[in-house]
């Protein structure tokens, strides 16, 4: 079942065109995996997926609904309803707990009472296996514990489908395969759909699909 659509996506900064016309579809519940050499615009294939950036040309399709037709704040309210990030930095704010990082998003959005946020957001670093470090500031945290905050917060608003860049490009061998399990476990307990921006060739042949990208253009790979 088709959960995003991207139809003719273009994409140009000055007189540099990065994309150059993508189609593909995400089913819901899949983990697609994004490869290609620097430069091929994975990345901003990504952003313009999550709407973090706007196409010149074509459409972004979510449950058949076109997303740049919506307005900037009902936009940010999809982004924060539907969609959770996580990045190779995990851009954790310094001066707030784990558990606080974790439910910033929930409180942006106001989806429920401090009470309900902060016993999800709990729950999250549960099943992260992050119990016990929830009132620890990210500088008294491990890399590969400190990107496991960054995935507890991008689901605590239970997003349909996540979209990471390079989430274990930081990471050493062993906190990086940690990762990559993760993200299956999750896609088996919480049914999100993962589409993954990486250099990692043994995370992109776990993956259900593995789409390579070349001079903005998706190509057989």
């Amino acid at each position: 079942m088709s959960l995003l659509e991207v139809k003719g996506v273009k994409r140009s900064y000055g007189n540099l065109q990065v994309l150059r016309g993508i189609d593909m579809v995400i089913r819901r519940g899949e983990v697609v995996a994004i490869v290609g050499a620097s430069g091929a615009g994975k990345s901003t294939l990504l952003h313009v997926m999550g709407t973090l950036d706007k196409p010149d040309s074509g459409t972004v399709s979510f449950d058949n609904k076109n997303l740049f037709r919506l307005s900037e704040t009902e936009l940010a309210e999809f982004r924060n309803r539907h969609i959770g990030f996580v990045f190779q930095f995990h851009n954790l704010l310094a001066e707030f707990t784990a558990l606080e990082n974790v439910c910033m998003p929930a409180y942006i959005g106001k989806w429920g009472t401090e009470k309900e946020i902060r016993e999800k957001g709990k729950a999250l670093l549960g099943v992260l296996g992050l119990s016990d470090r929830g009132e620890h500031l990210p500088s008294q945290l491990s890399g590969g514990e400190q990107q496991r905050v960054a995935v507890a917060r991008a689901l605590i608003n239970s997003p349909d489908i996540v979209f990471a860049d390079e989430p274990s490009g930081n990471l050493d061998s062993h906190n990086a395969e940690e990762l990559h399990r993760l993200f299956f476990e999750l896609r088996k307990e919480m049914g999100c759909t993962f589409v993954i921006v990486t250099h990692n060739e043994q995370l992109a042949e776990m993956a259900d699909r593995r789409l390579m990208m070349k001079d903005g253009l998706l190509v057989d790979s």
